[in-house]
């Protein structure tokens, strides 16, 4: 194998793991493990759930098919994102067009086939997640507000996922995927006040080219008053104190972030806004240790 051969095959790999995004999939990951050992305990037998191999398996299919919506976003996105972050593109330069389609095909399958697996149901979730994914990046997401509606969906859903599974303390890991979809939503609209300038110059409709920018902050001061009320209800329906007392705390820095959120007005604000609810979604997954 000559040199040029070697760098090119080091860069297809190097291009295949920067558009899977493994930091986000290790999130995915991480949040479903801490849901499956804190949340729901024990398997259908009474053992413990960490033990039970097809819970890894049932994580392995949502990192494949969140891998996969990965790589499918990144090729319908291609043209906007020379505009909005020219240095990250990797479809065409880092990774063939054909490739990535290849790939997006075989890790949706594979997928979908090791859901089945571990139960038909999951097969028909790890299906239907795959399509909208595919929906999202092919027409939703230059729609306004159904794509960000969509991802917060599929995000709420994969923590979600495990209780519905082992069918055990459904509502308690309701409560923690009410949060990822609420705070995810709040996310999207944010990358895509963003990302407007791209989106503009290629025809996409989301909310801060339909509403403007102001009206699309009103939307998201909306939403999180929805949030707040969703947890509230919910958490006290639980009637776990320290649940509540956790969230309680994890409020104030979330009124800290609408804060910022509502004097924000360049990209750069936006995109530490972007990171900063990543890191909310963390520390809301790791009071689940506390429960």
């Amino acid at each position: 194998m000559n040199q040029n051969a070697i760098i090119e095959r080091n860069i297809s790999i190097s291009s295949l793991l920067r558009i899977s995004r493994p930091i986000n999939l290790l999130l995915v990951a991480f949040t479903q493990l801490m849901t499956a050992y804190f949340l729901v305990e024990t398997s259908q037998t009474g053992l413990p759930v960490l033990e039970d191999f097809k819970l890894y398996i049932l994580i392995l299919s949502t990192l494949i098919i969140t891998a996969a919506g990965y790589m499918i976003n990144d090729y319908y996105d291609v043209k906007i994102d020379y505009v909005n972050r020219p240095n990250e593109v990797i479809v065409g330069k880092g990774i063939k067009r054909r490739v990535v389609i290849f790939l997006h095909t075989i890790f949706n399958f594979t997928g979908i086939g090791l859901g089945v697996l571990v139960a038909p149901r999951i097969g028909l979730v790890n299906f239907i997640a795959a399509f909208l994914l595919w929906l999202y990046s092919n027409q939703l997401k230059r729609k306004p507000f159904i794509g960000n509606l969509t991802v917060a969906f599929l995000t709420g859903l994969s923590v979600y996922l495990v209780a519905f599974y082992y069918q055990k303390n459904e509502l308690l890991v309701f409560t923690y995927a009410i949060f990822a979809f609420f705070l995810n939503l709040i996310r999207e609209i944010i990358k895509d006040i963003e990302d407007r300038d791209g989106d503009r110059k290629h025809g996409c409709q989301t909310l801060p080219i339909v509403l403007g920018f102001r009206k699309t902050k009103q939307v998201i001061f909306i939403i999180a008053i929805c949030f707040v009320s969703a947890i509230s209800i919910v958490t006290l329906e639980l009637n776990k104190p320290e649940l509540f007392y956790y969230f309680g705390i994890l409020g104030f820095f979330f009124i800290w972030f609408m804060r910022k959120v509502y004097v924000s007005d360049r990209k750069a604000h936006f995109t530490e806004l972007s990171t900063f609810a990543k890191i909310l979604m963390l520390v809301g997954t790791l009071s689940m240790g506390f429960l």
